[in-house]
This record gives structure tokens, C-alpha cells and sequence, in this order.
């Protein structure tokens, strides 16, 4: 019924899976690897053609103090921080209270709003292109920090909703009940009951959403145009040139880029784990 433990399986099946697993890991690194080696070139290494060796001269120091000192890499990054947190919040915010009102409470319509949320994870966003530009643009909204923050907000609540539900629908409503008859409001009851309960899983999710908003660049693309504006995914792609590209400052920005949610993660990671596995066994 269940596999069989790896420790229980034959020594040429054991000695495969090890060398298969290593073997992934070497494969999922190598673009990593080969872009922090890029960050780390001179100009006439790349140009030379050396992509994978050991660079010649390292530049490691100068090339990530350059990012910084002629780029817009600050304010990229700055502004990637101000429109991510809030919109991490806002997100995490309603679908934790819109969770616990499809989870707890008994309506008419429960049921359709529930898999209206649901179907929203279907759509595909390319299609939402062309109206939600226009939209931003009719708004006032276009080119701005809040135009974005709203946005993320708006498209990443349904995933959330789906997710603190599943959670807060497994919490014991006698502990509920029993506030009621003890005449607790119901915001009383969810600040001081349901939140207390899902913090693993709001720390998973927090997490989740984070990395998703960072690492947006589709709208970050589609959404914005001004450097003041401009998230640190669109700031790394403006960092090309018209005729000729700095692939050692493009690599040392990108590495900047992906540090925030690695070290997000490994802060959060027992909480993450935590909340992954919130009600995965019973006893």
C-alpha cells in the first residue's frame, strides 16, 4: 500500500538513487552557478568567451559595488520592498478573514463563491493583459506603486482564500461554539481563536506569496515604465544596454534579486515546514 522505505531497498537500487539525486542537484545548479560566475567576470572575460570556466580575473567586489553605484539597482530594490510587503499583507489579510467566513459560516451562496475563488486560479493572466492596462491606465493608476500593490492584491487573494480556508475548515468548531455561547464577538473570536491556530500556515503562506510577488515580472513589465516605479525583475532587464549589455552587472543584480526570498525562507523555514504540514497526520 505505502512504497518502501529507500533503507530497505536493494544496495544497487540505494547506490542509483543517491548518484540520481546528486546528479538533479548538479543540473538544477549549474544555472545558478554559471550566472554567480558570471557576477564575479571582468568585461574582457565574457568577451573572451569564457562562460563556464574559472574567471580570470576576479571581480567579485567590484562588480556588485558597481551594481550599486551606477545603477538603479537602490531603487529597484527599494521599490520591489514597497510594493511587495503590502501587498503580501493585503492578500494574506482578506483571504484569512474571507477563509474563515467560507470556512465557518453557513449561507446561501457559500458553495458558488467557494469555487468562484477556485476558477480564479484557472485563468490564465496573459489574457488579462490588454483590460487590466487599460483599467490601471482609466484609474489613474498606471505607472505607480499602488496601481501594482492593488493588482497583486486582487490576484493573489483567490489562491490565498483557497489555502487559509482548507486550513481554518479543519479547526474543531466546538472551540467556536464555545466562544459564542460565551458571548465573544465574532471578530473577538477570529483575533484571539482561528488566528492563533493558523499561524504555521499564515507563515507558510506569507512566504509563498512573497517569493510570487517578488519574482513577478510579467506586470511588473506590463504595469510600469518609470525607474521610480520599476521593481527590481523590471530593473534587471533595463539594466541591457542598447548596444551592448554589462552581463557581469546583470548577474550581480539578479543575485541581489534572489536574495531577499532565500533568506526570507531560511528565517520562516520551520514555520514554513510547519504550516506545509499542518494536519498531514492525526494523534
Amino acid at each position: 500500500m505505502f512504497p518502501t522505505p529507500i533503507e530497505k531497498r536493494s544496495l544497487p537500487f540505494n547506490i542509483s538513487y543517491r548518484v540520481a539525486i546528486w546528479l538533479s542537484l548538479l543540473l538544477w545548479l549549474l544555472p545558478l552557478i554559471a550566472v554567480m560566475l558570471t557576477s564575479a567576470r571582468s568585461t574582457a572575460d565574457i568577451n573572451a568567451g569564457n562562460y563556464w570556466g574559472v574567471p580570470s580575473e576576479w571581480m567579485l567586489l567590484e562588480n556588485y559595488t558597481l551594481v550599486f553605484t551606477q545603477t538603479p539597482m537602490f531603487r529597484y530594490l527599494l521599490n520591489s520592498v514597497l510594493i511587495t510587503l503590502p501587498a503580501v499583507f493585503g492578500a494574506v489579510a482578506l483571504s484569512t478573514l474571507a477563509g474563515y467566513a467560507l470556512a465557518k459560516f453557513k449561507f446561501r451562496g457559500n458553495v458558488a463563491m467557494f469555487a468562484t475563488f477556485i476558477a480564479g486560479n484557472f485563468v490564465p493572466f496573459q489574457i488579462l493583459m490588454i483590460p487590466v492596462r487599460d483599467l490601471t491606465i482609466g484609474m489613474g493608476l498606471y505607472d505607480t506603486a499602488t496601481g501594482l500593490i492593488i493588482f497583486h492584491i486582487a490576484f493573489q487573494t483567490g489562491f490565498c482564500t483557497l489555502f487559509m480556508r482548507n486550513f481554518i475548515v479543519g479547526l474543531p468548531d466546538e472551540l467556536i461554539e464555545a466562544a459564542r455561547v460565551e458571548g465573544v464577538s465574532e471578530w473577538k473570536i477570529f483575533w484571539y481563536v482561528v488566528l492563533p491556530l493558523v499561524r504555521p500556515a499564515l507563515a507558510a503562506l506569507s512566504v509563498l506569496i512573497f517569493t510570487f510577488i517578488w519574482n513577478d515580472y510579467f506586470w511588473a513589465l506590463v504595469l510600469v515604465q518609470s525607474d521610480e516605479v520599476r521593481p527590481i525583475t523590471a530593473g534587471i532587464s533595463a539594466l541591457k544596454g542598447q548596444w551592448m549589455a554589462s552581463w557581469q552587472l546583470i548577474a550581480a543584480g539578479s543575485i541581489v534579486a534572489a536574495l531577499p526570498p532565500v533568506i526570507l525562507f531560511f528565517a520562516m523555514q520551520r514555520h514554513f515546514i510547519a504550516g506545509l504540514t499542518l494536519g498531514a497526520t492525526k494523534g
